[in-house]
């Protein structure tokens, strides 16, 4: 695409040994563990606030609202309990401060230092709902988990786009991604299986064990190296050399490292990140970590991530039929990112954005349609057999669709667009506002499922189309593009470009060139790169 009829060629650096070794790989799938204990959260809470005997301990208003057949029931409104969301909420609130905390200590202290606190707070918050005796009890646990879902957040897809080479960072951060919908998936078949206990205390046994993908990322923790950026942040330039050589698998590092030392040398004349990230020279990469979460949780996953037993109970599937088709959406959630990790790399970044965007607006108009034709603005109505399959196969490709493009996109870019001088404040901007929608819908989705009924899906599904024509017009394509070169794609593009001063740009000016390098890739080639 062209705007304004000048195309503009970045050309980049081939890095010697830029390829994948061993040690990156093993480094990369111990740090995305982080994952697991974000997505095994939240794919635990709605199975467990389907759960009777949990309702019935510490939601009784809800569970009588239930099972009480006197009264006239509204499906749409049967779950609506503000308390009862509370529980889910609460952890995203608490993730958010905890990311401004995290900034500081994993940019003075490293990216291991958070992963580790934020396993072992999230350790404590799971024994804590284990073992909930009182409604206090149990949102004390969840603001602890909250704090380590924000620690871990903040460090992970940092350190995993640090450690990657530049051709395989895409592939590697989603395993981020990857983790998180693992997570969501065994939650699934925990709470599937929980709920067939005798006794009532089978969601103990669901909350209990967030402990184990916590102990996995804390014993993780303790063995990882630290980025050689974060290395050479915190001053040792010999030690972070040496990383760099080990990571890179080659002995001459010099062009990559001389680039790493140019970064870390600007970002000490940063006194302030927090500040300096208001600079327009850095307006390209604050609104992406504005937006890109903001709309990622504007898609309605959430909806789905969290609610999906509950959703599917209001929609008149059975107890156990519920659990199985949020473990079924879940099987699809971890299959649809493997294509994401095959092909980001491959197809790059917008692609996957601009494909994913337009399935899920087929697939949420379609489920409102659906929904809207079974059970009206009353409430009242049943979907038959063929119906619920439908609805959970729309569903289902809704689903793929995000877990292919926003889910792990969503986490990537954000990660990889900035330079050194304020990383770490900008992922903990994008932590905090993934955050703080995730607890705003997380807060008020089934009050608005009870006011909105069906068009709650065509309210998600407008928002979807807002954002893939943001995509469309305003993200570059990134893949492949060194991380400390990443300037060159702002400085090329048709509207950030203006933004970015010239010697923000490793190497120089950005010029018209006609050169070209082996990367293989479209870096040289730019999609919406354009002036």
């Amino acid at each position: 695409m062209a705007i304004g009829g000048m195309v503009v060629s970045n050309v980049g650096r081939n890095y010697e040994g830029s390829g994948l070794n061993a040690f990156v790989v093993v480094t990369c799938l111990v740090a995305a563990m982080g994952g697991l204990i974000f997505g095994y959260d939240l794919g635990i809470s709605g199975g467990v606030t389907s759960m009777e005997p949990f309702l019935e301990r510490f939601f009784p208003s809800v569970y009588r609202k239930m099972n009480d057949e006197t009264v006239h029931q509204n499906e749409y409104c049967k779950f609506d309990s503000e308390l009862l969301t509370l529980f889910t909420s609460s952890l995203y609130l608490a993730a958010l401060a905890a990311s401004f905390v995290a900034s500081v200590i994993t940019r003075s202290f490293g990216r291991k230092v958070s992963m580790l606190i934020g396993g072992v707070v999230f350790f404590i918050g799971s024994i804590l709902n284990g073992a909930a005796a009182n409604i206090e009890m149990l949102i004390i646990g969840r603001l602890l988990l909250g704090i380590g879902v924000g620690f871990a957040n903040q460090s992970v897809p940092l350190y995993l786009s640090e450690m990657a080479p530049a051709k395989m960072r895409g592939a590697l951060n989603i395993g981020f991604q990857m983790a998180i919908t693992i997570g969501i998936l065994v939650a699934n078949f925990v709470n599937y299986g929980t709920a067939q206990i005798k006794g009532g205390w089978g969601w103990r046994v669901s909350l209990g064990l967030a402990a184990v993908p916590a102990v996995m990322l804390t014993v993780g923790a303790m063995f990882l190296p630290d980025t050689p950026n974060s290395i050479l942040e915190r001053g040792n330039h010999e030690e972070a050399k040496r990383m760099l050589q080990r990571v890179r698998d080659a002995v001459n590092v010099d062009d990559e490292f001389q680039d790493l030392v140019d970064a870390c040398e600007a970002s000490k004349k940063i006194q302030n990140p927090w500040k300096n990230i208001l600079l327009p020279q850095y307006r390209p990469q604050l609104t992406i970590c504005i937006l890109v979460p903001f709309f990622q949780q504007l898609t309605g996953i959430n909806v789905i991530m969290f609610y999906a037993p509950v959703l599917f109970k209001t929609l008149g599937f059975g107890d156990n039929a519920s659990l199985i088709s949020s473990a079924i959406t879940g099987v699809v959630n971890v299959l649809a990112t493997i294509v994401s990790i095959v092909s980001v790399d491959r197809f790059g970044r917008r692609v996957l954005f601009l494909e994913g965007g337009t399935q899920m607006i087929i697939s949420q108009i379609a489920v409102a349609v659906l929904i809207a034709l079974n059970f009206g603005v009353s409430g009242e109505g049943v979907l038959t057999k063929p119906e619920a399959d439908l609805l959970l196969v729309l569903i289902c490709a809704y689903v793929a669709a995000f877990a292919w493009s926003w889910g792990p996109l969503g986490w990537l870019v954000p990660s990889e667009i900035c330079p050194l001088e304020i990383r770490s404040a900008a992922q903990a901007i994008n932590v905090s506002v993934n955050m703080f929608f995730t607890f705003i819908i997380a807060q008020v989705f089934l009050s608005m499922l009870c006011h909105m009924k069906f068009g709650l899906f065509f309210f998600f599904a407008g928002f979807v189309i807002i954002m893939t024509v943001f995509i469309y017009f305003f993200l570059p394509e990134t893949k492949n593009v060194p991380i400390e070169e990443m300037n060159r794609v702002w400085k090329a593009h048709w509207f950030w470009g203006k933004y970015i001063p010239d010697e923000a740009v490793i190497g120089g000016p950005t010029t018209k060139s006609t050169t070209t390098t082996d990367h293989g890739d479209d870096y040289n080639k730019p999609a919406n790169n354009v002036v």
